[in-house]
């Protein structure tokens, strides 16, 4: 698939879908088929939004190597070529970041989200080989994620600018580090699609953006769908606010239980559980939420307008 039609599929909210476990933590690939059937059922498909597999929030890095591949695999056939998939890669060197990126290229991901190599410490040249090393060794699209907040994970604009040249890099999970500025994603716009990392969607859309990964789309698709029709129609006012109404308060309720039990996808499962399609718990030491937790979370959505089950 070309660069030019990779773009036009990667756009929309992106769906960091949460992985389902049993009773016993273990990858419960049957539910996870039923989901991703769902979703497609409810408007995430190809050209409107993305299913991105094995992200942080998916619990990308606490599946084993076994695990990761199983649960792609699953929802490649689940939608059925109607959707696009995004398939997360974390934190490893070129040589397995290459063996990974070959293997999910052969269970049909459409393109991959790529963290830098930070146990390597890279520099900005390091970091700049390992992307072109890893575009130069598949077929399939790269979107490069700036995780600048952990030591080796920072990405310079310059460094960003020299990319256009690696033909498998095709968009860019932006956040600006602490010596960048927010508009500073014109600069590689037109090169690369951008998706918002920040919570700021709008601004994004009004810079050229291409889509945003904070949504609540995986556990309700109407409200993030809602939200990048009225962007594509420029209504913008009606988009910041419809995207402020719920992700504002579902962000103050995540930071609120990370004080008790950290992990990225416990605020998430529980938004699916409240709406009567639970997906288990994260694996220890994450926690799931408590009764009281619960609780909140329902009054939280009630206020939505969203269907609470319970």
């Amino acid at each position: 698939m070309t660069s030019t039609k990779l773009r036009e599929l990667l756009v929309g909210p992106v769906a960091p879908v949460a992985t389902p476990f049993d009773d016993g933590y273990e990858v419960d690939y049957g539910k996870m088929h039923e989901l991703a059937q769902w979703w497609v059922e409810n408007g995430i498909i190809k050209g409107k939004a993305v299913i991105k597999v094995a992200a942080a929030i998916g619990e990308g890095p606490m599946l084993s190597d076994n695990e990761w591949p199983h649960l792609l695999r699953t929802v490649v056939k689940a939608v059925d070529g109607k959707a696009t998939i995004l398939c997360g890669l974390h934190y490893k060197d070129t040589k397995r970041t290459i063996e990974d990126a070959k293997r999910a290229q052969d269970l049909g991901a459409m393109a991959l989200q790529v963290c830098p190599p930070i146990f390597n410490l890279p520099t900005q040249r390091d970091i700049l080989d390992y992307f072109g090393e890893l575009s130069a060794a598949i077929d399939i699209g790269i979107v490069v994620y700036h995780t600048h907040w952990l030591e080796g994970g920072r990405i310079d604009t310059d460094t960003f600018l020299q990319m256009s040249d690696l033909e498998n890099v095709v968009a860019i999970k932006w956040s600006p580090h602490g010596g960048q500025n927010y508009q500073e994603m014109a600069k590689f716009v037109g090169r690369f699609n951008v998706i918002d990392n920040t919570v700021d969607p709008v601004r994004c859309h009004q810079l050229g953006g291409h889509g945003f990964v904070q949504t609540t789309i995986e556990a309700y698709p109407a409200h993030d769908l809602s939200v990048y029709d009225l962007m594509q129609q420029k209504k913008y006012v009606e988009a910041e606010l419809l995207y402020r109404s719920v992700m504002g308060p579902f962000v103050k309720f995540q930071q609120k239980i990370s004080m008790r039990s950290g992990g990225q996808a416990r605020a998430m499962k529980g938004l699916q559980a409240v709406l009567g399609r639970p997906i288990g718990w994260s694996r220890p030491p994450s926690q799931p939420l408590d009764d009281a937790e619960l609780t909140e979370l329902r009054e939280i959505v009630r206020g939505f307008g969203w269907p609470v089950k319970g």
